[in-house]
């Protein structure tokens, strides 16, 4: 799995590299100082997964994730230190596949990487659930009344109706952020079925991947912050 990281810390992005050099499955392609150099680099050096700050000079991880995914380039990874960034909610709204905290330990970054390289969303429900449920909350204008600068939202109410009861009590359970292992303990059903469930949720939502099924979910009203 090719890994580029991007922070406008040297020290961030050295630590990072050292710490993924220990894995033979992970090759750290290069590491970059701002979300204008992340785009030009992921052109060039086609990475698998990006790991990006968020607050950064000239262009910052939010708009460089927008036109990373835009054009197909790599996976998003967001990297934050979370009682400083209050643009996470955008950063999935511009297509991050899911984020993690700086202070994570070495075995979830890598995992976080393996998972996202394969194509699934990282959803960490102790920071996730946090995170969106302080983005949509009353007047905060990213919720389910109006989005903040310029976004717009993943969908809209009227397209629950395409689920069907299950799939939508499944929705819920992911917006919660259950595994698919925990919705089918709580449910009564098997994995297999769960997993089904949750591509039968995507697919007729239009929705990328579990990250975006989370903010569905609170921009809809399905999930409300506690």
């Amino acid at each position: 799995m090719r890994v580029l990281i991007v922070d406008d810390q040297h020290l961030v992005r050295s630590g990072f590299r050292m710490m993924l050099s220990v894995d033979d499955d992970i090759e750290v392609v290069g590491d970059v100082a701002n979300g204008e150099l992340a785009v030009s680099a992921a052109s060039s050096l086609a990475p698998d997964v990006i790991l990006m700050d968020v607050q950064m000079p000239v262009m910052d991880g939010i708009e460089a994730t927008r036109a990373i995914v835009r054009d197909d380039l790599a996976r998003v990874i967001i990297l934050t230190t979370f009682d400083r960034d209050d643009y996470l909610f955008d950063a999935l709204r511009a297509g991050a596949s899911g984020f993690l905290l700086k202070n994570s330990e070495p075995e979830q970054l890598t995992d976080a990487i393996r998972a996202v390289a394969g194509g699934h969303a990282l959803l960490a429900p102790e920071v996730t659930t946090r995170v969106i449920a302080a983005m949509v909350a009353p007047g905060s204008g990213t919720g389910p009344g109006g989005a903040e600068r310029g976004e717009s939202h993943v969908g809209s109410a009227d397209q629950l109706d395409r689920l069907t009861d299950r799939e939508r009590e499944v929705l819920t359970l992911m917006a919660r952020g259950r595994s698919n292992a925990e919705i089918a303990t709580e449910l009564f059903l098997g994995e297999a079925t769960i997993k089904t469930h949750v591509s039968n949720c995507l697919a007729k939502l239009h929705l990328r991947d579990r990250v975006q099924a989370v903010v569905f979910a609170y921009e809809v009203g399905l999930i409300r912050p506690a």
